[in-house]
C-alpha cells in the first residue's frame, strides 16, 4: 500500500468522551506513521483545546474550527477568523437573550460570565446522553479545564463562539439573525441540540483537506477520514474512504464506507487493521 493522508476527528474517534486516548489508538497511530503514513486530526476544538496530552501524541498536523485553521508540521496554511465586529454582534446578542457562551481562539477558550453555572445541567447531559457513567459529577471545569472566566469579550481572534441552547429556538433565532454566518448545532447520542455554534460560512473539514492536499501535493485518492458525528460527514464523503465509528450517529454511519468499533473498543485499531495501515 502506498503511503495514505489519514485524518482523525477528535472527540467521539480519537477520544472517548471523557477525554480519554485509548492505549490501542496510540498503537495504532504510531505504526501507521512508522508505515509511512501521515496522520491530521480534524475538529471543531480550536487549538487551546488541543491539550498536551493530545498533542504530545505526535501527529503530522491538525484541522482545528472544523476547517478555519489548517496547520501541517508547524506552518500554518489557514486561520480565519470572526472579524471583531462580528465577535461583538453575535456576544451582544446573546445576552441581550440571556444565552451563556464561550468564545473560542487558538490561545485560550474564554467563558460568558454565568457559563460555569448554568453549564454544569448541560455538560452533564452532554455525558449522560453519550451513554457514559459519571455525568452527574462532571462540571465545565472538568470538560475544559484551560477555560479563562471573566475576561473582556470582545475581541478579534475568534474562531467560533459556542453557546447554550435553552431551547432548540435559540438556534432558529440565531439562524435568522446571522444569515451571513454558519450557524450550527452540537451535543449528545442521536446529535442532540445542546449548544450551538456560530462559525464564518462556507468552511467545512472538507475545504480545509483541500487546502492541506494541495500543500502536500496529494490526491483525494489518498485519503481516508474517520469521524462520529454529523459534522464529520463533509469530510466522510469527500475523502477516498470514510470511516464511522460504532458510537457514532446514524446520519454518519449511512454515509460512511465503513463503521468500525466504538472508540473505546479498539475502534481506531481495527480499523486501520482493516483497511492494511498497520
Amino acid at each position: 500500500m502506498g503511503s495514505k493522508i489519514i485524518f482523525l476527528d477528535v472527540d467521539g474517534t480519537l477520544v472517548s468522551y471523557e477525554n480519554k486516548v485509548p492505549d490501542s489508538a496510540l498503537t495504532a497511530i504510531h505504526e501507521a506513521q512508522k508505515n509511512g503514513h501521515k496522520i491530521y486530526t480534524v475538529t471543531g476544538r480550536s487549538k487551546a483545546e488541543m491539550y498536551d496530552y493530545i498533542l504530545d501524541i505526535g501527529f503530522d498536523g491538525y484541522i482545528g474550527g472544523n476547517g478555519s485553521y489548517v496547520e501541517s508540521e508547524d506552518e500554518v496554511l489557514l486561520h480565519r477568523t470572526l472579524t471583531g465586529p462580528e465577535a461583538r454582534s453575535i456576544v451582544d446578542w446573546l445576552a441581550e437573550r440571556n444565552l451563556e457562551y464561550y468564545l473560542e481562539s487558538n490561545a485560550r477558550l474564554f467563558g460568558s460570565p454565568g457559563l460555569e453555572d448554568r453549564g454544569e445541567s448541560t455538560v452533564q447531559q452532554y455525558v449522560d446522553y453519550k451513554g457514559k457513567a459519571g455525568a452527574d459529577k462532571m462540571t465545565v471545569r472538568k470538560v475544559f479545564p484551560d477555560m479563562i472566566f471573566g475576561e473582556d469579550p470582545y475581541r478579534s481572534d475568534i474562531n467560533k463562539i459556542s453557546f447554550i441552547l435553552d431551547s432548540y429556538e435559540d438556534y432558529l433565532v440565531a439562524k435568522a439573525r446571522f444569515p451571513e454566518l454558519k450557524v450550527g448545532t452540537w451535543g449528545g447520542a442521536g446529535e442532540k441540540a445542546l449548544f450551538g455554534d456560530i462559525a464564518l460560512k462556507d468552511i467545512t473539514k472538507a475545504t480545509a483537506i483541500d487546502i492541506l492536499l494541495e500543500h502536500l501535493d496529494k490526491d483525494i485518492g489518498d485519503t481516508l477520514a474517520f469521524g462520529d458525528a454529523k459534522v464529520d460527514i463533509p469530510m466522510i464523503d469527500h475523502c477516498s474512504v470514510g470511516v464511522a465509528m460504532g458510537n457514532g450517529g446514524q446520519e454518519i454511519k449511512e454515509t460512511a464506507d465503513y463503521i468500525t468499533d466504538d472508540v473505546e473498543n479498539d475502534g481506531l485499531y481495527n480499523a486501520f487493521r482493516h483497511f492494511g495501515l498497520i
